[in-house]
């Protein structure tokens, strides 16, 4: 049990960082003109396309792509509700500090978005967001470039291995496609639910205590980075010469290995796979806190922009609307609930995580009976699973959207208070 419990703070912990460098890529582009004005350049033609849409009766159906690949039908409602998406999961990023992310891929599918082209769009989502949103001069004293390059072979072979995976189910059966990535999320959303609503009931009764998670990192090396750090394996890597005289040495075939882990669930899930980098580095591979945060914003544009394009969008599973509508709408809400955490208490805000990731969880586990009977698995009328498919579907649609309300009257309700301490 100690294991799987170390494995749900290690997951924890990378979800925690990932919604840090949500945050720190949002404030990037919103506080820099030229990056809102590029921006603007994506969005334009969108606006254009709503507006053409609204106007125009004879506007096509869907814009690219092939027949086959019907969930990418244009209408002003989808885009809408791509920027709805993308504001929720912002919210619950900014807010709860881990889990936005994972919601994204589920409620796209359950707006009726075949699964590899929700998964396509998220991926291409993120390496927006990391191309417009890295400052790379800033932190180009703790990159280690040795660590990077190594990290990104690995990471190359698994997105690839990963993209030529959902592909070749989807060209094989489409409902089988829905129903592998379906069932990745049940696996992942149901251990995280698990754990997150265990802990949350022990600690209802302490003291809350708001954890930083993924800053509170000694330097000093764990127990598994030691034991990867004295295997002898040349060619050995050297990083860390600012933290440590003279420096670490880790072998080559540790990052690959690595690079191999985040670019597969990347690739496989559509989370950009930062959630792991992090945790993967720290805790694993015994690399210090300063230099895994530089080296991971230098790899996570180059990974989820070889996924997103190489393996999604030259193969026509990328559906743009909907990432930049999801772009914006993160903008937004991850911005709001960055500054709900200053008057939210801590025990609420792990309350809502527990919440979330179980409503993403039951949302999926919702949808399985339904594609298990149409691949003829199970032996159930169509009525049924449709029924529970619709009921998971509106549960979970009602948490966030509730989820998202609250979020929103905290913050007009702080209103002048989260002003003044702005100010000051």
């Amino acid at each position: 049990m100690q294991f799987f419990r170390d494995l749900y703070q290690f997951m924890l912990t990378g979800a925690q960082y990932h919604a840090r460098w949500e945050l720190e890529m949002s404030s990037n582009i919103l506080r820099s003109r030229k990056r809102l004005f590029v921006l603007a350049l994506f969005l334009l033609p969108v606006f254009a396309g709503c507006f053409w849409a609204f106007a125009a009766d004879g506007a096509p159906g869907f814009l690219g792509g092939k027949s086959a690949y019907g969930p990418s039908h244009y209408t002003n409602t989808i885009f809408i509700a791509s920027i709805v998406v993308g504001l929720c999961a912002g919210l619950i990023s900014g807010c709860i500090g881990a889990g936005g992310g994972f919601i994204i891929a589920p409620a796209l599918m359950s707006a009726g978005v075949k699964g590899i082209l929700a998964v396509g769009t998220d991926l291409f989502h993120i390496f927006a967001k990391a191309i417009m949103g890295s400052v790379l001069h800033r932190k180009l004293g703790n990159i280690s470039v040795s660590l990077a390059v190594t990290f990104l072979i690995g990471a190359i072979v698994g997105s690839t291995a990963g993209g030529i995976l959902n592909r070749w189910l989807y060209n094989k059966n489409p409902v089988l496609s829905d129903t592998f990535i379906t069932l990745i999320y049940v696996i992942i959303l149901g251990f995280l639910a698990f754990f997150a609503i265990n802990d949350w009931l022990k600690a209802r009764g302490k003291k809350a205590v708001k954890e930083e998670g993924a800053t509170r990192f000694a330097e000093e090396i764990p127990p598994m980075g030691k034991r990867l750090q004295s295997v002898n394996l040349p060619p050995m890597l050297t990083f860390d010469e600012n933290v440590t005289p003279g420096g670490r040495k880790i072998s080559w075939i540790f990052l690959v290995i690595s690079g191999f882990i985040v670019g597969t669930a990347a690739s496989l899930m559509g989370v950009g796979g930062g959630f792991l980098t992090f945790p993967m580095f720290v805790y694993g591979l015994g690399v210090s806190s300063m230099t895994t945060v530089g080296t991971d914003i230098f790899q996570i544009v180059f990974t989820a922009g070889y996924g997103s394009i190489t393996q999604y969008a030259m193969y026509g599973f990328i559906f743009y609307t909907l990432a930049m509508g999801m772009l914006l709408g993160s903008l937004i809400g991850i911005q709001i609930g960055s500054l709900v955490t200053k008057v939210v208490p801590g025990m609420t805000i792990r309350g809502f995580f527990a919440l979330t990731v179980s409503a993403g969880f039951i949302n999926r586990l919702a949808a399985l009976p339904e594609k298990l009977a149409k691949m003829g698995y199970i032996n159930v009328a169509p009525s049924i699973t449709s029924a529970i498919n619709t009921i998971g579907t509106i549960v979970f649609f009602a948490i966030i959207i509730a989820f998202a309300i609250w979020v929103f009257w905290c913050f007009f309700s702080n209103f002048n208070q989260l002003k003044a301490d702005e100010v000051h």
